[in-house]
Order: C-alpha cells, then structure tokens, then sequence
C-alpha cells in the first residue's frame, strides 16, 4: 500500500484512521478538508484544490482522506488501495455529535486553523441523507476501480482489519551524547 484513500460518510472516522494508519505504513497523511478548507470556513476555488491535491497525487507514496467526490477520479487514477469505511449512518450522525461537542469552538486536527467545529444544519442533513445520495454516486465511481478496495462495514470489521497489518515501524532508539 503506497497510494491509500480512506473514504466513507462523514463521521465515520476517515481522519482518526488515517491519522493512525499512514504513519503505520510509513505515508505522509493529507486531509481533503485541509486542501479544500481557508481560515473562516472559506472554501478554495475549485483549480485551486485541484492543483494542491495534484501536487500530493503525483508523489509516489501518500495517504488521503475525504471523500469530495467530484475529486475521485485522480486520486483514484493513482491510489492502489482504497479503505471505505461503509457505516451505518445512524453511527456516523452519533460520532458526528459527539465530534461537534468535543472539538467546538476548536480546529480539529484534520482541519486548517480557522475553522472551528459548529453545527451546520446544511451538514447535518447532507450526513443523514447519505445513503441516498452520495453513497450512491461513491458506488458508481468505485464500480470500476481496479486497485485493491477494502470495504468495512463496522467498526469491528475495521478493528480485524487493522490486526492483520503489520505493527507501526519504531524509531531507532538514539544514544546519549
């Protein structure tokens, strides 16, 4: 796995993951709500977050999160493993919660500075129509990927998955001076 995209519905825990996994495999960690996403919830010019993540695509090793699927198609072109994280929504809108509760107020890791977590309506409502919408158009799009995609429908499926990788390389302890 050198080119990795973890995808699936909001809240299902893309950017924990991908936090955990790309320095398990050794790959430099790109969040698409940081290339998308200005101070201010101001979001990029469509060229502009397509020229940044054509400059993580070309690169030979990386993992992406995020879905942006009007996005996919490059980073599909080039991923060799896709992780989807197909959950129950009714878990992702929880997470989602608790998400908002935990981090408001706050930029959360996988974002840039400058855009705190809030409730948004909008966003809510994008989550909990996802199997009718986006879900069916991130189908589409996956229908005729090549590469290796790794479907998991749960957290335990997920928690399996992970025991059968390879543990975390560990620095190489340095000598005193």
């Amino acid at each position: 796995m050198d080119r990795v995209l973890v995808i699936g519905p909001c809240g299902a825990g893309k950017s924990t993951l991908s936090a955990a996994l790309g320095p398990r495999l050794g790959l430099p960690v790109h969040h698409m709500d940081q290339l998308n996403w200005n101070p201010g919830w101001v979001e990029s010019e469509r060229e502009t977050l397509l020229a940044r993540l054509d400059a993580v695509v070309a690169t030979d090793r990386w993992l992406i999160d995020g879905n942006y699927g009007s996005s996919l198609p490059p980073r599909l072109a080039r991923a060799d493993t896709i992780v989807y994280l197909d959950y129950p929504i009714h878990l992702c809108l929880r997470r989602l919660l608790r998400r908002i509760w935990t981090y408001r107020g706050r930029s959360r890791p996988d974002m840039p500075p400058g855009c705190p977590e809030r409730f948004d309506l909008a966003f809510f409502f994008y989550v909990l129509t996802w199997n009718s919408g986006p879900r069916k158009r991130t189908e589409a799009v996956l229908r005729d990927y090549p590469g290796r995609l790794i479907r998991l429908p749960n957290p335990g499926a997920l928690t399996r998955w992970l025991a059968t990788l390879p543990p975390a390389p560990t620095a190489a302890p340095t000598s005193p001076s």
